[in-house]
């Protein structure tokens, strides 16, 4: 028995037992810490009372995994996102399986927890998870989370019979910055243009960046297309304010592309194309302004380039 405990002790995981009543009949030393109860503190007690487990999400106490594996007398697991909260209210993303502990004639005797801390390990994976779909340089939102959203408000416009509208815009002359003040001033003008596009919308709305210095609007309502324009002339005068980068104050105008749904387009993917095009539009009639989708306007370029290659810049 000695020598169970003494092994119990030594590894990293925690270790509950109780009896077939559901009091606590044993913890070893990492048990203790994570819960904040010595053994002789919790022996006797309920389990509920010294492991308090609740759901991440919904902040509803977790199913009891003892009682469950007493039960159907089987191992089992706690639900994904399970949160333990020690008994000074700190908290600890974990994971763990129970187990039913038998005697010699086969009979449920009580069970027993294995768990440990997987706080770290959530963390980096909502991380991971976050940057798959977010822009590192302006943290917004990338192409995909953007595909993602803009897909969920057309369904939606769809079912409610509203309408939505995508803005296509990039910065005009972006290139020649690049080019006469370096990379990394061009990347502080991105940041500072992306933080103006996010203070011109509502927080129902998404400011994407597509990649170089295209941005992507979506107004997920808006009740007529001449909302849109207010929108797109907000972001004109916002964005032709000075930036002040360093020692210096830049100035720089965008351009701007309108394509509404459901008259310019009923998927993701048409929307965009023609709000894209509706920024040629508009560069060809001297950029720093906003053009709505016309397919039977004469365009200079009637074809915008490869948008597989965002570096490519007007």
């Amino acid at each position: 028995r000695e020598r169970a405990q003494v092994t119990l002790n030594s590894i990293g995981d925690a270790v509950i037992s109780t009896d077939v009543a559901g009091n606590i009949t044993y913890l070893n030393v990492v048990a203790e810490s994570m819960t904040g109860w010595t053994r002789q503190e919790a022996s006797g007690r309920p389990l509920q009372e010294v492991l308090r487990i609740i759901d991440g999400d919904s902040r509803e106490p977790a199913l009891n995994p003892l009682a469950m594996a007493m039960l159907h007398n089987k191992s089992v697991g706690l639900s994904a996102n399970c949160v333990l909260i020690r008994r000074d209210g700190y908290e600890s993303a974990i994971e763990d399986t129970a187990a039913p502990i038998h005697d010699r004639r086969g009979q449920v005797t009580g069970a027993v927890i294995v768990f440990h801390d997987v706080s770290v390990a959530r963390a980096m994976s909502l991380r991971m998870s976050y940057l798959a779909q977010h822009d590192l340089l302006t943290e917004l939102p990338n192409r995909m989370l953007l595909n993602d959203r803009l897909t969920q408000a057309i369904a939606s416009a769809q079912r409610h019979r509203t309408s939505l509208a995508v803005l296509f815009l990039d910065v005009d002359h972006f290139k020649h910055i690049n080019d006469s003040l370096g990379h990394a001033i061009g990347d502080q003008l991105l940041h500072s243009i992306a933080q103006r596009l996010v203070a011109c919308v509502r927080r129902s709305d998404t400011v994407s960046r597509q990649g170089g210095d295209e941005f992507v609007v979506l107004l997920s309502e808006v009740a007529r297309a001449e909302h849109a324009a207010f929108t797109a002339a907000k972001i004109l005068t916002a964005v032709s304010r000075p930036h002040r980068i360093g020692h210096q104050d830049l100035h720089v105008t965008v351009s701007v592309g309108i394509g509404v749904y459901p008259d310019d387009g009923v998927d993701a993917e048409t929307l965009l194309k023609n709000a894209d095009t509706a920024l040629f539009q508009a560069k060809a009639l001297g950029r720093g302004n906003h053009q709505f989708f016309e397919p039977d306007r004469e365009v200079r370029a009637l074809e915008p380039p490869n948008r597989m290659h965002p570096q490519s810049h007007r």
